[in-house]
């Protein structure tokens, strides 16, 4: 789906799928857009391994596991109790994993990279901090994600 361009995509139009009963992702079933989506990231770890007769006085770096890092979606307070409630039912004991997909899109809101976060769960959740002294802030709810694997496409 990526497709090689002189100019970067720009990092403000993509689509967020939370899987289960959050929608497919067209326009209108995602309840709320996410102003801020971070994390996507991926590392991999490797053992150190020499032979005896090696003809090179150092070691080999053999690949092994690899871990990724959480993901942290946020989004304006828009009166809906959705991400509080996939966390809730997790906390009570109902494991509730789901496939996450970010999709960026380019000027035309057309498909250009995706993201799949495999059995995707609810880490944490923070609600908006609430100030009375200021008024121009926008009060945002916050997400972290665990997963089990990232897929680029």
């Amino acid at each position: 789906m990526p497709t090689f361009r002189e100019n970067p995509y720009g990092a403000f139009n993509y689509i967020v799928v939370l899987g289960g009963s959050q929608g497919d992702g067209s326009e209108g079933s995602i309840i709320g857009g996410f102003s801020d989506v971070s994390g996507l990231g991926m590392e991999v770890s490797y053992s150190e391994y020499r032979n005896g007769n090696e003809k090179f006085n150092t070691v080999r770096k053999v690949p092994n596991t690899h871990k990724v890092d959480d993901i942290t979606l946020k989004r304006g307070l828009v009166g809906s109790d959705d991400l509080f409630a996939w966390i809730k039912t997790v906390r009570d004991g109902t494991a509730d994993p789901r496939q996450v997909t970010i999709t960026l899109l380019d000027e035309a809101r057309q498909p250009v990279a995706t993201w799949s976060l495999r059995n995707a769960q609810p880490k944490k959740w923070t609600g908006p901090t609430l100030a009375a002294k200021g008024g121009g802030e926008v009060a945002m709810e916050e997400l972290s994600l665990v997963h089990e694997g990232i897929e680029y496409r």
